[in-house]
């Protein structure tokens, strides 16, 4: 570091780790910025090349920096101007060089606050943490953006079972022809179709989820947010439903979801165990599917699939994955039929999402098992307080350990979307920074 003195830790170099170091050497603190894969910047989500992947969220809504809302777009306008609508979906590939681009940018106004580093940290001490080839980084605190966690996937080990569809080389194996089971019907799975046409698999695709539920579209434009009734966001769940689908029938459900969204975080948090059990047994499928929307000529597409017959959502449970030398059959288990033909395909992707699991995490896990953090009341991930500290066996918070982005979903739910992550790096960044400097921001 800079002066001497050590800093502070942040493990992951993705979106909420990369910008929380920059916003911390704006602020006058010192990091080391450790990556096990030395793209720092982009992290997993902004790094697929394929012009097709675009963002989820328009482009006025995509600032890394708070209180900054245009900057994303100006930073368009400056480097691909084709691309700078503010209404517009951007490729995730820019938005990823537009990362790689402020970091770097604040590391060289800021010399020598921003140390990069490339390794896998194996443990976290009390003051330090360490790598897995030995190293040691000094750290008075240390904040875990490690991002989501690989699937638990039925069938691992087999080649034709694709658990990381987002590896460099993984969809390659795949043959013009071939046909593909994707688990999994929400947005990685509208990606990894997208990404099969484009590439000239023209292969019929069977995708699978236990309801069968696809991402919802967005408007033609951006829609006003509906102001949450009391209604609406206390009192019991079924009333809640109740009272979102009046607003809806109202004003549109997009409304009602936008008028969610700055409140959801605080909700999620204040709700007791039994509550996050319910919504998350009952209501989150539908939640998942109206929260996170797709660009409406996406959408279109996949509409296209399906009515060409090249694609084919089923809803039902998986109860065992067979994989072979030759291809891979699901069998499962439908409402409405009492023993279907399993399906059949070349491959199978996994596209179920993030395992959370943070018992078996190799950073968590040993934090849970010497009592220095503990699981969330309905065990989903940490548990933390309201400024995102770990929280210990006793549930006292240690002023040292942070969690941003998606570890810290079991304690705020909303840590996945840029809007989201980069408040909470604020919050982080009032509690890791001298008063003085965030007291003059």
């Amino acid at each position: 570091m800079s002066d001497g003195v050590p800093g502070v830790a942040v493990v992951g170099g993705g979106f909420s780790g990369a910008m929380l170091a920059a916003r911390l050497a704006e602020c006058g603190v010192a990091c080391s910025l450790i990556d096990r894969t030395g793209t720092f910047g982009p992290g997993l989500a902004y790094s697929t090349p394929f012009e097709g992947h675009l963002l989820n969220v328009r482009s006025d809504r995509m600032s890394a920096v708070d209180g900054k809302p245009g900057d994303f777009v100006d930073w368009l306008r400056d480097n691909c101007p084709q691309q700078a609508d503010p209404d517009g979906f951007a490729p995730r590939r820019l938005y990823g060089e537009y990362l790689q681009h402020r970091l770097n940018a604040v590391r060289l106004a800021n010399p020598g606050m921003i140390e990069l580093i490339t390794g896998e940290v194996a443990a976290i001490g009390h003051d330090s943490v360490r790598l897995s080839d030995g190293r040691v980084v000094d750290a008075r605190a240390v904040v875990l953006a490690t991002g989501n966690p690989a699937p638990k996937t039925a069938g691992k080990g087999s080649r034709r079972v694709i658990t990381d569809p987002w590896a460099l080389t993984a969809l390659e194996r795949i043959g013009p022809e071939d046909e593909v089971i994707i688990v999994g019907t929400g947005l990685t799975m509208v990606d990894m179709v997208l990404w099969l046409d484009a590439t000239g698999r023209n292969g019929r695709i069977k995708a699978l989820s236990r309801r069968g539920l696809t991402p919802r579209v967005h408007g033609a434009g951006h829609d006003h947010p509906e102001t949450p009734t009391e209604a609406l966001t206390t009192g019991r769940l079924s009333s809640r439903l109740s009272e979102a689908r009046r607003l809806a029938s109202d004003g549109g459900w997009r409304g009602v979801m936008e008028g969610l969204r700055p409140v959801t975080a605080e909700l999620w948090f204040k709700a007791d165990a039994r509550t996050r059990g319910r919504w998350l047994r009952h209501l989150r499928p539908w939640w998942d599917v109206h929260r996170h929307r797709i660009p409406p000529h996406v959408h279109e597409a996949m509409k296209q699939f399906q009515a060409a017959g090249r694609l084919t959502i089923v809803p039902g449970r998986i109860e065992r994955i067979e994989a072979g030398e030759d291809g891979v059959a699901l069998h499962w288990r439908a409402r409405d039929v009492s023993a279907p033909p399993p399906i059949t395909g070349q491959w199978l992707i996994d596209c179920t999402g993030p395992g959370h699991a943070a018992l078996e995490d190799p950073l968590t896990g040993p934090l849970i098992t010497a009592r220095r953090a503990r699981l969330d009341p309905v065990g989903t991930g940490l548990d933390l307080d309201a400024e995102g500290r770990l929280l210990d066996a006793e549930g006292s918070p240690d002023a040292r350990l942070f969690a941003l982005g998606p570890p810290a979903r079991a304690a705020f739910w909303e840590t996945t979307a840029v809007p989201d992550i980069r408040k909470r790096i604020e919050g982080l960044v009032d509690r890791l920074a001298p008063a003085q400097t965030t007291a003059s921001r």
